[in-house]
């Protein structure tokens, strides 16, 4: 029925440039939003949240403290261990020293193997949230689940490798 009209459609593509100015950049800027804000005491004392739901069940915080801790896994990684940490990039290989094994604070489940990287290609100097677990330069130490991701980590003789960051940022760049 339709085939005896000739329909041509269009589409129009709008790019919005500096949308601070216009409406969809106004619905984004709550500075000038009223905010309902609630004492600590106040919620402590009212019946219909989750704290209280917690309080009464014992739960999180209110359970009591469990005397059938579940120890932690044996893992035979020895510190000091040359290993290398899979990368999403695939022409990167992460190597490093293994500095720490064991249980974390900053995650209470499985075993942790914190990394001494030969460069600077991570996030932290060896410390989580405060807590120290082993020393090193910063941007230079990382944690991988030991016994979760058993791939990621390998074990073995990977000698130090000269990466050139330099390089490597100048080619992303011109990817992007």
């Amino acid at each position: 029925m339709f085939s005896r009209f000739n329909f041509t459609c269009h589409c129009i593509q709008v790019t919005d440039i500096n949308p601070s100015t216009s409406f969809t950049g106004q619905l984004s800027d709550v500075s000038q939003v009223e905010k309902f804000e609630l004492s600590n005491d106040a919620y402590a004392k009212r019946t219909d949240t989750v704290l209280t739901y917690k309080a009464r069940n014992k739960m999180g915080r209110f359970a009591p403290p469990s005397d059938s801790a579940v120890p932690a896994p044996k893992v035979d990684i020895p510190i000091g261990a040359r290993c290398e940490v899979e990368s999403e990039e695939e022409s990167l290989h992460k190597r490093g020293m293994v500095r720490f094994v064991g249980p974390t604070k900053f995650n209470t489940t499985g075993v942790w193997v914190g990394v001494e990287y030969d460069e600077p290609i991570d996030r932290n100097d060896g410390s989580v949230q405060g807590e120290r677990y082993f020393t090193c330069l910063p941007n230079y130490g990382v944690f991988v689940r030991s016994l979760q991701c058993p791939d990621r980590l390998k074990i073995g003789d990977f000698p130090v490798e000269d990466i050139d960051l330099e390089e490597m940022l100048i080619a992303s760049t011109q990817w992007n």
